[in-house]
C-alpha cells in the first residue's frame, strides 16, 4: 500500500491500522478510529486519506464529510496510477472506461447538484429529469463510444496475432505481479529500450518484439501490464483486449520477484487473474528474477519429465538470461501443455555454472 501511495505521487504523512470482525456500514472502520484518523490528519497536515480496502460509495462519502479530506480507496488509487501511466491511445481509452464505470457507482446522492431540474420538454411544470439521470446517461453514452473504439483496436490486435500464427511464429508473453521486473527482462531478451523503473505499473501498454533463442529460433515476446492484489474489475474488463496477448500465447513467462517476502502470495494472485481471463491452461515457465538482491547464483530446475520448469536469474545484470533463452528454445522445439504449478516444490536445482545443490524454499 505504501508503494501504491508513493507511485501515485503522494508523500506519506502517517499510518493507522484497524482490526475489525466485519466492516462498519457507515465508515468501514469504527467511529473511534475515524476520530483517531481525523486527529492524525490534523496533526500531520495531510490532505488525502487512503484506505487499503474497497469502500462503498456511502462509506467514502461519509468519511469525506467527517474527515473533511479527500478519501481514496484501494481501487480508486490504482485507477489514479493507471491514469498517470497510460501513454498509448489504447491505454488511455482503457483507463477512461474504467474510471467512468467506477464514477457511475459514485453518483448516487454524491453532490447537492444532483437534484431535480426544470420540467420535461422545456415546460415549467412537471417533475422533470434529475441531474443524476442525465449524468448517468452521458457516462453510459461515453463508455459505449469508447468501447466501440476499443473493439476496433482489439480487431487490429487479433489480425496481427493471426498474421503471426500464419507465419508459425512462437509467441511468448511476460506476466507477473507488478514491479517483478518484467520490462527489464523484456529489454534483456529483445534488446529493446522499453521504459523500465522500480515502481508499480511502470508499463501499461503491451509491447511486442522479435528475438532469437537457442539455435537461432525466432519467437515474439510480449510485455504486458502487471497484476496486483485487489485489481479493480473495471480495469480487468477494460484491459481484456490487451490481456488477450496472454490468452493466445504459446508460452507464459511468469516473472516472480525472488527477493519479495510476499512471493508466494503474489504468485497466487497472478494465478487467480490468469484464471479470470481464461489463461489458466496456457503452458507456463516460472522465472525467478532479482537473484542479485538475495545473493544467489543463476540456476534452473527441471520437472519429472526433464523439462526446465523454473529459471533463477537477474534481468538487471543479465545473469541467467541465456539460460532462460535455452529454456524457451526447449519449449519451442518440443511444445507441451502441462498443468501449471504456482509454487515451487522442493527439488534439485542445476547451477548455470557449478555443481548441483538442493533447492531451499
Amino acid at each position: 500500500m505504501r508503494q501504491l501511495a508513493v507511485s501515485a505521487g503522494f508523500e506519506i504523512a502517517g499510518e493507522l491500522s484497524a482490526r475489525r470482525d466485519r466492516p462498519d456500514a457507515s465508515f468501514y472502520v469504527g467511529s473511534g478510529k475515524v476520530e483517531e484518523l481525523a486527529r492524525l490528519a490534523a496533526d500531520s497536515g495531510a490532505g488525502v486519506a487512503v484506505f487499503d480496502v474497497p469502500l462503498s460509495p456511502a462509506q467514502q462519502r461519509n468519511l469525506e464529510r467527517t474527515l473533511n479530506l479527500a478519501v481514496l480507496d484501494r481501487e480508486l488509487l490504482i485507477l489514479e496510477i493507471f491514469a498517470q501511466r497510460a501513454k498509448s491511445s489504447e491505454g488511455k481509452l482503457q483507463v477512461e472506461v474504467a474510471q467512468l464505470e467506477h464514477l457511475a457507482t459514485r453518483l448516487v446522492r454524491g453532490w447537492t447538484h444532483l437534484e431535480r431540474q426544470r420540467g420535461g420538454l422545456g415546460k415549467t411544470g412537471g417533475p422533470g429529469e434529475k441531474q443524476i439521470e442525465l449524468d448517468r446517461r452521458l457516462i453510459s453514452a461515453r463508455v459505449k463510444r469508447l468501447r466501440e473504439r476499443l473493439k476496433a483496436l482489439g480487431r487490429q490486435r487479433r489480425t496481427q496475432r493471426r498474421a503471426r500464427a500464419r507465419r508459425d511464429v512462437f509467441s511468448v508473453s511476460l506476466v507477473g505481479y507488478t514491479n517483478a521486473g518484467k520490462s527489464t527482462l523484456f529489454n534483456a531478451l529483445t534488446r529493446a529500450e522499453s521504459f523500465a523503473a522500480d515502481q508499480l505499473f511502470a508499463t501499461l501498454d503491451t509491447t511486442s518484439r522479435r528475438c532469437f533463442v537457442g539455435d537461432d529460433l525466432e519467437v515474439v515476446v510480449s510485455d504486458t501490464v502487471g497484476f496486483i492484489r485487489g485489481l479493480p474489475h473495471q480495469l480487468v474488463d477494460a484491459f481484456r483486449s490487451t490481456l488477450e496477448e496472454s490468452i493466445e500465447a504459446d508460452l507464459l513467462l511468469h516473472v516472480v520477484d525472488a527477493s519479495s517476502p510476499a512471493r508466494d502470495a503474489q504468485m497466487s494472485e497472478v494465478d487467480r487473474v490468469l484464471a479470470d481471463i481464461g489463461a489458466a491452461d496456457v503452458p507456463r515457465l516460472l522465472v525467478f528474477n532479482k537473484i542479485d538482491r538475495i545473493d544467489r547464483a543463476a540456476a534452473f530446475e527441471r520437472d519429472a519429465c526433464g523439462t526446465i520448469r523454473a529459471v533463477f536469474l537477474s534481468a538487471a545484470t543479465s545473469d541467467g538470461v541465456e539460460v532462460l533463452r535455452e529454456a524457451i528454445a526447449e519449449r519451442v522445439r518440443a511444445p507441451r501443455t502441462p498443468a501449471a504449478e504456482s509454487v515451487l516444490s522442493p527439488g534439485v536445482v542445476t547451477q548455470a555454472a557449478g555443481p548441483a545443490t538442493s533447492l531451499q524454499k
